[in-house]
């Protein structure tokens, strides 16, 4: 039996466990298994190998940049952009993935307008560097918003005034803020310069409607949430561990 999981911490928001339960029932996957391991320290990551049967795991919040030192080999991608959220085990070699990129890329690219130039990335862990990827693949133009503004690239939320929303008409939430069970929380971003202009990308998928794109429906804006790219990124995961590698 075939085991692949989830790492991160906590897990209570996650979606994989379900999503490949489901996928192994309805294509009638028997010889696998896909669960969740909360670990609370990426010092007990290597201990998880130990089970010979463990082929693959997906990476969240908040590991996809610390798993980096344990892989024995990375993709252009995630060398690039320093953060895994897809490891497969072959021929005893750790290989680090990221499918966040797919995920997003294909999911945003039905809602992109001639108009979107300029992006607002909320927050700068790894869901992040994926997104900051993908959108220099497209020429899109782009800014960091964080508490920590660390660089020329980046705003304080503090610092965001009608004319850098009016510029900015895509603005992609990375951070969990807004997510189960704190559902009454959104970015702390100056909504009343949103316009029907901008769209706003959730990668929170649950709920399924969260506090940011509420105010952005009220606005005009159109929005959507990460479920479409967990699903995109859960299956490209399952083609990466189930290909062999010239």
């Amino acid at each position: 039996m075939r085991k692949f999981g989830l790492i991160g911490y906590p897990l209570t928001h996650s979606f994989s466990e379900g999503y490949f339960a489901n996928k192994f029932v309805q294509e009638n996957i028997i010889d696998a298994q896909y669960a969740n391991y909360p670990i609370d320290s990426i010092q007990k990551f290597s201990a998880l190998w130990e089970d010979p049967s463990l082929t693959g795991l997906n990476i969240t919040i908040p590991y996809k940049k610390e798993v980096l030192v344990f892989l024995n080999e990375m993709s252009e991608v995630v060398q690039q952009m320093q953060a895994c959220n897809c490891i497969k085990k072959e021929n005893g070699k750790l290989i680090g993935y990221n499918t966040d990129v797919i995920g997003f890329e294909k999911s945003l690219q039905p809602f992109l307008k001639p108009h979107h130039q300029n992006a607002l990335i909320l927050g700068t862990g790894g869901a992040a560097a994926a997104v900051e990827y993908v959108l220099t693949q497209l020429g899109i133009q782009y800014a960091f918003v964080s508490r920590n503004t660390s660089s020329h690239l980046s705003y304080s939320y503090e610092d965001l005034n009608a004319s850098i929303m009016s510029k900015h008409t895509l603005i992609i939430n990375t951070s969990p803020v807004g997510m189960f069970p704190h559902t009454q929380e959104s970015p702390s971003l100056p909504y009343e310069f949103l316009t029907v202009q901008h769209h706003l990308y959730d990668l929170v998928y649950n709920p399924a409607r969260t506090l940011f794109m509420t105010k952005g429906l009220e606005k005009g804006a159109s929005v959507q949430n990460g479920l479409e790219m967990l699903h995109i990124q859960a299956e490209e995961s399952w083609k990466i561990w189930n290909t062999t590698q010239p």
